[in-house]
């Protein structure tokens, strides 16, 4: 018998030092929730078990709540809410609640080992005994052990009720040795859910500020709000389409929460680099703007040239009456008026110019050299050119409303981003956030930037994030240079990018087969942009027959 006993005790030490290393390595937080509850129940051969967490506000809030006789399970994994309000620990007036057990246990730091609940003294029961009538359970031993922390501090009690005899299934009240082994457990879980919360408070942390830098840089600029937010948005979909397809080149890839989480964090961090592009440069609506449009001022000196022009206007024709010859009235009148025409022809064309949105040919080039070279007097009295060099510089630029050296500065903050992200000490799980985010401008042919990578030294992930970078781009109605385009000329465009090889075919192909465009179009597209694609005019896209 003896022997028998020394069995049973080696057995029961051997399962609490195995429920030991599961709890040091599970990570995810309901599950360690339910897993020490399970081990619990395990040890002690207990009918059912209870976890309560110690909140902020001092109160035990239910985490898991499991029943073997009466097939209940709620919390923990299940996704099944518990339906109990959490027990405070202190009254309002900052009393102990000491005739909850449970409160008691944790206020007390203290196991409370209950052989008979409805003979106990001290302890308000109610609760349990409604319980019990209204399911026809019968609650008798309870055993509630306080969870504490490697700092002494109570995080949270396990409960355990109802010990079950292994021979004869009736219910004993919980034995020395299994109180024992159900505190040392509730100290081990107590240290590795403390590390859990921990990690999640750091995780929390951590995503906050990731996502603080970027609202910031998207607040920086009131044209870019919530580009550096959207496009880690568009990225998991993409990427959750490549996990998900059963078809093509994706059906066999996969990735972990791990990965997944250090691709969004990636995909936060993308343009972090920004933080260091002059706002002028980020937020410039048109060519000559620096701190202002300054076609404001080119429209001062076509006033100037009008005032001018009716001034000779008016001198001409008083030295016409004063001659008595009025012969020449007429012409004068025709010449001038053909002067204010050229004049506002002139303007409207440097306006339109400014603006940017189209490729300027050769020939609005010849003009707007032509209008540059043209004379006023400036307010000192001096006759100059009609434009500076700097403004005819700005106006001359070909498309888009970035002059070289502009271009250059945004450029440049892939390699501030990359720069940024690679000085940083990540932990294993989050290495390649530099490469996922560092490659967004990068081309499948290589001539991309800022490091010129072709396909095949991209990852996939950084190849998404290339795509999904493009088309928040092309759909965003908040840019300062161009309305957000429809559905159909964003994968228009996308379609010619594929086939030049800007980005990557296979996951172009998947992008729209799995309708990632669209099922990102319905949150954050308005709905005037969202418009019947017509897949087979797609460039590039030829569109999977299906049965």
């Amino acid at each position: 018998m003896d022997k028998s006993i020394n069995e049973e005790n080696i057995e029961r030490f051997a399962k609490l030092n195995a429920i030991g290393i599961a709890l040091s390595a599970e990570r995810d937080l309901k599950s360690l929730i339910e897993l020490i509850v399970m081990g619990a129940k395990s040890l002690a051969n207990a009918d059912g078990g209870t976890l309560y967490i110690v909140t902020e506000d001092q109160k035990l809030k239910f985490e898991i709540m499991i029943t073997d006789s009466l097939d209940i399970k709620m919390g923990g994994t299940t996704g099944k809410p518990i339906p109990f309000a959490p027990i405070p620990l202190y009254h309002s007036d900052r009393t102990p609640n000491s005739s909850m057990i449970a409160a008691y246990s944790a206020i007390n730091h203290q196991t409370i080992n209950i052989h008979d609940a409805y003979t106990a003294d001290g302890f308000d029961f109610s609760g349990t005994r409604a319980f019990d009538q209204k399911t026809g359970y019968r609650s008798k031993s309870f055993l509630t052990v306080p969870m504490k922390n490697h700092e002494n501090e109570i995080i949270g009690v396990l409960q355990l009720i109802n010990a079950i005899d292994a021979k004869t299934q009736a219910i004993i009240p919980f034995s020395e040795q299994s109180q024992h082994l159900a505190e040392s457990l509730a100290s081990q879980a107590a240290v590795a859910l403390t590390n859990r919360f921990l990690i999640e408070e750091f995780r929390l942390l951590f995503e906050s500020f990731i996502g603080l830098i970027a609202k910031a840089i998207d607040d920086k600029s009131p044209y870019t709000g919530g580009h550096c937010r959207r496009v880690p948005t568009l990225t998991m979909l993409l990427a959750k389409a490549a996990c998900e397809t059963q078809q093509g080149i994706f059906k066999d890839f996969s990735m972990t929460e791990e990965e997944l989480y250090e691709l969004k964090i990636a995909g936060l961090l993308h343009d972090c680099g920004k933080v260091v592009t002059p706002v002028h440069v980020v937020d410039k609506a048109t060519k000559l703007e620096t701190i202002y449009d300054r076609i404001d001022l080119i429209e001062t000196r076509f006033e100037v040239l009008k005032r001018d022009a009716e001034i000779k206007l008016l001198k001409s024709k008083v030295a016409i009456l004063e001659g008595r010859d009025r012969s020449d009235l007429q012409e004068l009148e025709l010449k001038y008026q053909a002067y204010l025409q050229q004049l506002e022809s002139d303007r409207q064309f440097l306006r339109h110019c400014n603006i940017g949105s189209e490729r300027m040919s050769d020939q609005d080039k010849a003009r707007l050299r032509e209008i540059s070279n043209h004379k006023w007097l400036n307010e000192q009295g001096n006759e100059v050119g009609f434009l500076t060099d700097d403004e005819f510089y700005n106006l001359d630029i070909t498309h888009g409303t970035l002059n070289p050296e502009e271009r250059q500065i945004i450029n440049d903050h892939m390699k501030v981003t990359i720069e940024m992200l690679e000085a940083l000490p990540y932990p294993q799980n989050l290495r390649r956030v530099p490469e996922y985010a560092g490659g967004h401008h990068e081309r499948m042919d290589g001539k991309g930037y800022p490091r010129g990578l072709t396909r095949e030294q991209m990852s996939i992930p950084a190849r998404m994030m290339g795509i999904a970078d493009i088309f928040e781009a092309l759909s965003a109605a908040d840019r300062p240079y161009k309305k957000g385009k429809t559905l159909t000329e964003c994968l228009h465009i996308l379609g010619k990018m594929k086939l030049s090889d800007h980005i990557d075919p296979d996951l172009f192909d998947l992008f729209i087969s799995e309708q990632v465009y669209l099922e990102y179009a319905q949150e954050f597209i308005a709905p005037d942009q969202i418009d019947e694609v017509d897949l087979t005019k797609i460039p590039g896209y030829t569109p999977r027959i299906t049965n």
